[in-house]
């Protein structure tokens, strides 16, 4: 995330018994709560901004922000100097207003409407404000919380901001790279991706000439999507999004999109299935918020100054210094494979590659995110260490455990594990380190990763050891 809401249960969360996912052992497995109470209830949120919680996309902002749009249609040499003074200014005044209002789709926003969510169901009226001459109930903080990536990124903002965060909370893949710059952020991620691709191709060793021939033949060629995009060779690349799930899943429906490029194994001509298949995994039109503040989530206060466009900016440096990074040159090269793109945003999917984030509304939109240096902070170190560890002779308010992921191609290792260290923000996280999953564990074996955490948690078993 952020920009994709929940999958519904009846699709995405099999609840046929208590091992057939996270959500049916957290209900039917007999797992309780600190009070050894059984969880009664699952709360899937949709994030602000997704699935049915306002959404955002580029229609949506065309009704909030229609004047954004005005250069999209309007034609410079049908309107006077005057007009077009106006049109320019409108449409400058509309940006600046979409762009604030997006600041409000963040970690700190979701984590204060799961507030309003927890209050809405426990307390049905509303309590009264911190400064009203009327006593507030006792808070009832949620029994426990679980935070797969970026989920795992808004508890900690939980932790750093709410004063009453929930009493169990459980990391999956999401421990966030605090204190971490934007940039050697994704610095470290183009060379997880490069070994996730290195994977890739020792399992589809065939797939590299494939990759080749695809490539070459959208740098020659301009082909134009079912939904109006363009598949670019760079868009193309970034079916690498993927890279980080199970090899057995992932890297499977990789290799079988790839292998339905052509019409034949001798034509020159993509075939349409495949035009129409890449639309449906590269789903940014639909959830155009990825597009917009993927980048921002690194951005923790003003201090971290602007992300612009941190991963392209990564990728020119190391594609400049190291050919191996540069689809141009591996793409005409028998020495190297060509490197699928992976976790990242670029500048150039606003310029028409995906027909649903560009127009000079939306790239003006993007770049004006890209360049803000005035972000809230998302994390407070101290409020953390309070939430987890206690301070002095005030308990701990919450206890957490984390599933850190070894291998994890979108959330760098290193940088978790410099964050759970003794004196650090998240020393009273318990760790579970394995290389047995990727990324997708919670997917992949949901019932099993859920069941160990909360063990972890209540210390019914000894992790770490």
């Amino acid at each position: 995330g952020p920009g994709f809401g929940c999958a519904l249960p009846v699709s995405g969360l099999s609840l046929a018994s208590s091992k057939s996912s996270w959500a049916a052992e957290a209900l039917l497995g007999g797992m309780t709560n600190l009070d050894g109470k059984s969880f009664e209830r699952v709360i899937l949120m949709d994030q602000r901004g997704t699935g049915r919680s306002t959404p955002i996309n580029k229609q949506s902002l065309e009704m909030l922000f229609p004047d954004m749009f005005l250069l999209d249609a309007s034609s410079e040499g049908n309107a006077t100097s005057a007009v077009m003074q106006l049109i320019y200014a409108k449409t400058s005044k509309a940006i600046s207003d979409s762009a604030n209002y997006l600041t409000k789709f963040r970690a700190d926003s979701i984590v204060r409407d799961a507030e309003w969510i927890r209050e809405a169901l426990v307390n049905p009226s509303p309590t009264v404000d911190d400064n009203a001459q009327v006593e507030r109930k006792v808070p009832q903080p949620w029994g426990a919380t679980l935070g797969q990536s970026f989920g795992g990124f808004c508890i900690m903002t939980y932790l750093s901001s709410i004063s009453h965060p929930p009493t169990m909370c459980l990391f999956t893949g999401g421990i966030a790279p605090m204190d971490t710059p934007v940039n050697e952020v994704y610095d470290r991620l183009w060379l997880r991706v490069r070994e996730r691709n290195w994977r890739y191709y020792e399992q589809y060793p065939g797939d590299v000439p494939l990759v080749k021939r695809i490539v070459r033949c959208l740098l020659a060629n301009e082909v134009t999507l079912p939904s109006g995009g363009i598949l670019t060779a760079r868009r193309f690349l970034q079916l690498g999004l993927a890279l980080g799930g199970t090899p057995g899943s992932s890297f499977a429906n990789m290799h079988s999109a790839i292998n339905s490029a052509f019409v034949d194994d001798d034509s020159v001509e993509l075939s349409r299935s495949f035009l129409k298949r890449m639309d449906y995994e590269q789903s940014f039109g639909d959830a155009p918020l990825y597009f917009l503040l993927h980048e921002s989530i690194y951005a923790d206060g003003a201090s971290a100054g602007g992300t612009e466009w941190a991963a392209h900016t990564s990728y020119e440096k190391l594609a400049h210094s190291n050919p191996e990074f540069d689809y141009t040159q591996t793409a005409i090269s028998d020495e190297s494979p060509i490197l699928f793109f992976g976790e990242m945003v670029f500048p150039w999917m606003a310029h028409g590659d995906f027909a649903e984030v560009s127009g000079n509304g939306m790239q003006k939109l993007s770049e004006s995110l890209a360049e803000k240096n005035d972000w809230l902070p998302l994390f407070d170190a101290l409020n953390m260490r309070k939430a987890l560890m206690g301070n002095g002779k005030i308990p701990a308010k919450t206890k957490s455990a984390a599933a850190v992921y070894y291998e994890d191609m979108y959330v760098d290792f290193d940088c978790c594990m410099k964050l759970v260290k003794r004196g650090m923000p998240l020393e009273g996280v318990k760790v579970w380190v394995t290389n047995e999953y990727q990324h997708s564990g919670l997917r992949d074996d949901g019932a099993n990763i859920y069941h160990k955490l909360m063990s972890m948690v209540k210390g019914s078993i000894h992790v770490p050891s």
